[in-house]
């Protein structure tokens, strides 16, 4: 029997009785959740008065171990397992990521979120560690059947675009003066990044949380005038030697990785995977790479998915797939529909590999 987990990953606004049921209907034993929805509101105005950190102070409630416990409850109570949390809040760590006057007190705060983590049982803390963020995506009907999904093209966008100051991974978090951030190499950010993890890994190995870092996504070497960490994947191994705890671990998001313009998918999961070093997998497919690709279903695009799956249980991979993005389908519930769909494929590969037929479908030659 595999020991990969079926999940879903569930925005803060959608951390309710409805969404969960919907999760245990489709299948799903476990949840990656989001406890700050920035992503459907990327630009906060925060007061002048910095020591807010914006809206995720005035929130923090959301952070608080009574919380996250109560919210892992609630998930129980459906059949459901919260088996991760994605992203800290920018208005929490934006002197983490920029090295600035209240890092030591952000950080302390982000200790304590990690400890509040595992004392509700919850594993794995994905992290971006980056300056930009995740920006530029598009939205066009570039799906199978004019299907709305994700899309990037470079040609589109000002990509050195410089970043205010004030602003960090899209959120603004306190008022700026008509400047920007001044460019950093890609030395600093690696030092910053590993200082991050010498100080919060001590706390997350002892709280039994897993801090699981996201690939950069687009995957470029540079954006708005900053470095990048990890745009190819051979770049994760360096994440890896920067520190042996249990704790150091990958976010693995097989779409970002496949936009990448080195080495492959398959390589990238054997060589991680057979490290032991994945925490969760963004299970999503893509066609194209950068400076240009969409997001498509996931039985749609140039990853050979039952073949990433058959490799994962191979490696002896336990830990949990999620759809991550997914085209929305033309129904009155189109983003329930296109995640349904995910899902269902995503259940049979995983049956599939139940009845002991992953190494068939690792020997089909016609997988890429």
């Amino acid at each position: 029997m595999t020991q990969i987990k079926l999940g879903l990953g569930l925005y803060r606004h959608m951390l309710t009785d409805e969404y969960f049921e919907f999760a245990r209907q489709a299948g799903c034993t476990h949840l990656i959740v989001h406890l700050a929805d920035y992503y459907s509101k990327q630009i906060v105005t925060a007061t002048d008065d910095t020591s807010n950190y914006g809206e995720s102070r005035a929130d923090e409630e959301i952070w608080t171990a009574r919380s996250m416990i109560a919210l892992q409850q609630q998930a129980n109570r459906h059949g459901l397992i919260i088996y991760g949390i994605e992203n800290f809040s920018p208005a929490d760590w934006y002197d983490v990521l920029l090295d600035g006057p209240k890092r030591e007190e952000q950080l302390a705060h982000l200790k304590e979120i990690i400890r509040n983590t595992g004392k509700a049982g919850i594993r794995s803390f994905g992290y971006n560690f980056s300056l930009a963020g995740v920006w530029g995506h598009q939205k066009e009907r570039s799906g199978r059947g004019g299907a709305f999904g994700t899309c990037f093209d470079s040609e589109k966008l000002k990509l050195n675009a410089p970043i205010p100051k004030g602003e960090i991974w899209n959120m603004t978090y306190a008022k700026g003066d008509g400047t920007f951030l001044e460019p950093i190499s890609s030395q600093e950010l690696w030092d910053r990044l590993r200082r991050f993890l010498m100080e919060l890994l001590p706390v997350a190995e002892e709280a039994g949380v897993e801090l699981a870092l996201h690939p950069d996504d687009p995957p470029m070497e540079g954006l708005r005038g900053m470095p990048r960490l990890v745009w190819q994947p051979e770049l994760y191994q360096n994440v890896i030697d920067l520190s042996d705890s249990p704790a150091n671990k990958l976010e693995f998001c097989m779409g970002s990785i496949q936009e990448m313009t080195h080495g492959n998918l398959y390589d990238a999961i054997r060589q991680y995977g057979g490290q032991g070093r994945i925490s969760y997998v963004h299970f999503r497919n893509v066609k194209g790479k950068v400076p240009k690709y969409n997001e498509v279903f996931v039985d749609d695009g140039d990853i050979d998915m039952l073949k990433a799956m058959a490799l994962l249980d191979q490696c002896g991979f336990d830990g949990v797939v999620i759809p991550d993005h997914t085209p929305e389908m033309c129904c009155g519930a189109p983003w329930h529909a296109g995640m349904a769909f995910a899902l269902g494929y995503m259940r049979a590969a995983l049956q599939m590999l139940d009845k002991g037929l992953g190494e068939s479908i690792l020997r089909d030659k016609t997988s890429l």
